[in-house]
């Protein structure tokens, strides 16, 4: 069972004075996941109505092979949008990552000081994104949107038109690339999901059941009052960024090793998929509000969706617009539930003392 930590003293009475406000929210956000996690049995059902191959150890590991990558990326996009915030550069880190992998093993690199490097630019990408919007005050969704551009258009330059390895080139260490066709061992499940559910259980415990976690939610709902409480609220959003984009560079090794290839147009679009993920997951676009259990019910969803639309040859770009209406979903019906419960309480509260629209007389001299 899942929890939602809630910070302020007016949550404590709903409108009607019959319920508590966070009981409220914390229901609903437990009948969101509920309803999550009836869609993954019908999308289960659904893929083994339509394959005989669907319930099977080789569809759950490239289900993970698909969506790993992706799932990692979304665990910091959760953090960043519980605090009100987005980062929408997180699949244009993934590309530059790999072309650092890429450009260094092609000038002779060993792959493990690459990838060291790669993290590096991971850090400092990160930290770009971090010092604009927290200690400069930027608009997150324009600053991110520059640096997606930014880091895409390295990551052109870099490489260009060359794919690493190429010709003349030397093979990605057999050890390392094996994880792209081959599970961990005594599992049926992928290197990168299951490198995902250990991230994801961090993310977890760090925000349900830690000061941390409560700051966060605080930052979200009122971000003026959390300063005030003494929330250090630029640095902890600074810190965000910077670990986002070190996990999104580490996103981009693993996708590297995956496909045991470089070029720098990798991951083009996927950030799509990253909001996608954490918005169906529950987590509000506005912040405060957003679990991680819901997140993993998100990703378990969409990589089985995936799955089973591909083992039915549906287009490419057919599931791209699947991906598109749960995300419009995924915003419409959590928004759509809370007007209606204002437009109920307003009726059953109407405002008393309205002020008059007559014109006022004046008194004779």
């Amino acid at each position: 069972m899942s929890s939602e930590t809630v910070v302020r003293p007016s949550d404590a009475t709903a409108p009607d004075g019959s319920r508590s406000g966070r009981s409220g929210r914390l229901r609903g956000l437990l009948r969101w996941e509920t309803g999550l996690l009836v869609l993954l049995v019908l999308v289960v059902v659904f893929g083994a109505s339509t394959s005989s191959d669907f319930l099977t150890r080789s569809t759950l590991f490239y289900l993970g092979i698909n969506i790993g990558y992706v799932a990692i990326m979304a665990l910091p996009m959760t953090l960043v949008i519980m605090t009100g915030e987005i980062d929408l550069s997180v699949a244009s880190m993934l590309g530059l990552s790999g072309s650092t992998v890429g450009l260094l093993w092609h000038h002779g690199w060993s792959m493990w000081p690459a990838m060291g490097v790669a993290l590096l630019v991971g850090l400092v990408g990160g930290a770009l994104n971090g010092l604009l919007v927290a200690k400069v005050g930027l608009p997150s969704i324009a600053v991110t949107i520059g640096s997606l551009a930014l880091f895409r258009g390295i990551a052109e330059i870099m490489l260009g038109s060359l794919v690493v390895p190429g010709l003349g080139d030397r093979q990605f260490p057999a050890g390392l690339t094996s994880i792209g066709v081959s599970p961990v061992v005594g599992t049926p499940l992928a290197w990168g999901f299951v490198v995902f559910l250990v991230l994801a259980l961090v993310c977890g415990v760090l925000l349900h059941m830690t000061p941390l976690g409560r700051s966060l939610v605080a930052m979200g709902l009122q971000p003026e009052a959390a300063q005030f409480a003494g929330i250090r609220v630029a640095l902890i959003k600074f810190w965000l960024y910077v670990a986002t984009g070190v996990l999104s560079a580490f996103a981009g090794i693993i996708y590297t090793l995956q496909v045991s290839s470089v070029s720098y147009n990798a991951g083009t679009g996927l950030e799509l998929n990253v909001v996608a993920i954490v918005l169906f997951g529950g987590v509000s676009i506005f912040g405060g509000r957003g679990t991680l259990p819901g997140v993993v019910l998100a990703v378990l969803i969409l990589g089985s969706l995936q799955m089973a639309l591909t083992q039915r040859q549906v287009d490419p770009n057919v599931q791209n617009v699947v991906t598109g209406v749960l995300l419009l979903l995924s915003v419409v019906v959590p928004s759509g539930g809370e007007a209606l419960r204002r437009l109920r309480a307003r009726s059953r509260h109407p405002r008393k003392n309205r002020p008059s629209t007559a014109q006022p007389t004046s008194s004779p001299a």
